[in-house]
């Protein structure tokens, strides 16, 4: 891949560029000093990866990844400082289409400290765009209702947290519907997605616990690199395999999991987001009888996902964002 680096600090520059050059394979695009000189330089040469710092003068990171998205598009990944110290900041970036984010690599003299993190998201990234390249204390099971809730599920990756909290934030807050959220995150930004969504949407999100039965009002997220399943009890579990499915979590995991063993039939919904994780899932639910929306092109992101389904015929409906809440609550409300 060719990989631009924006950072205002000289040392962060150099510890990228060692980087990218001596341990990824990759090459160096160009280097920017600020988001309003990285719009420039993406317009002229756009490069198959972006790694943008946060905070920087003139034009930040969160408003230089939604001036790029829009002008030419392409990977970003947010590397700066901090993470958990800019966690809101984060997720308006991933908002407005930034794929992760991973603490800045710092010079010491040993190496780089933090470079195997940041070597593992370029890695992943590059799969991502198609060139080659926690433990959690399990919660009791508590048994599953005999008539189960309405169920909603959504699967999102590149721009979801904002397309997520944009179709949450019209439901109604008093409804036998549980929604359960498989967005593509790393296990670390997890807990602050679900914080993130609750402070946006106005109504509590939770990571998912292993052992855990989706009960109505329930909002659930998926927090862990596995895949998040519905077992044959309908309890929700988190399992390695499949191993050669790349997308951890996988929306199309879930989504078949799901068709095999909710015992009615529901509503999915399928966001913005790069490559064509879900599609499968989406279609195969369908075929069940759920009734299945994508997002429409001019409200994503990135279309890749919900174009994959559209492709395969998996959705009922093709909605923007804004119309999908309305769409899918008469059907929900039963």
């Amino acid at each position: 891949m060719r990989i631009a680096i924006v950072n205002d600090v000289r040392a962060a520059c150099e510890a990228l560029r060692r980087i990218v050059e001596g341990r990824t394979g990759h090459d160096v695009a160009w280097t920017a000093v600020d988001g309003v000189e990285a719009v420039a330089m993406a317009r002229r040469d756009r490069p198959d990866l972006i790694l943008m710092d946060l905070l920087m003068p003139h034009l930040d990171g969160v408003q230089a990844t939604r001036q790029i998205m829009a002008a030419a598009p392409c990977a970003i990944l947010i590397v700066t400082a901090t993470v958990s110290g800019n966690i809101s900041l984060v997720y308006e970036a991933m908002g407005h289409g930034a794929l992760d984010a991973v603490d800045t690599p710092v010079l010491g003299p040993d190496g780089e400290q933090g470079a195997d993190a940041l070597v593992d998201k370029i890695t992943m990234i590059a799969k991502l765009v198609g060139v080659a390249t926690e433990t959690r204390r399990p919660a009791r099971p508590v048994p599953a209702a005999a008539v189960p809730p309405q169920l909603l599920v959504i699967g999102a990756s590149t721009g979801g947290p904002k397309a997520v909290s944009d179709l949450l934030a019209p439901l109604p807050r008093d409804w036998n519907t549980a929604v359960v959220i498989v967005q593509h995150v790393d296990v670390a930004f997890a807990p602050g997605l679900a914080k993130w969504l609750s402070e946006r949407t106005g109504r509590p999100v939770r990571v998912v616990e292993k052992g855990q039965s989706p009960v109505a009002g329930d909002v659930l997220v998926a927090g862990t690199n596995d895949h998040l399943v519905l077992t044959a009890g309908r309890f929700l579990e988190y399992r390695q395999e499949p191993h050669d499915v790349f997308f951890r979590p996988s929306v199309d995991v879930f989504f078949d999991s799901v068709a095999a063993n909710w015992p009615r039939t529901g509503v999915a919904v399928l966001l913005t987001g790069m490559g064509r994780d879900g599609a499968r899932g989406l279609l195969r639910l369908k075929e069940r009888g759920w009734y299945t929306i994508a997002q429409d092109e001019a409200t994503s992101v990135v279309w890749s996902m919900p174009k994959a389904a559209i492709d395969l015929h998996a959705q009922c409906e093709v909605l923007p964002i804004g119309q999908i809440a309305r769409a899918l609550i008469p059907r929900l409300s039963s």
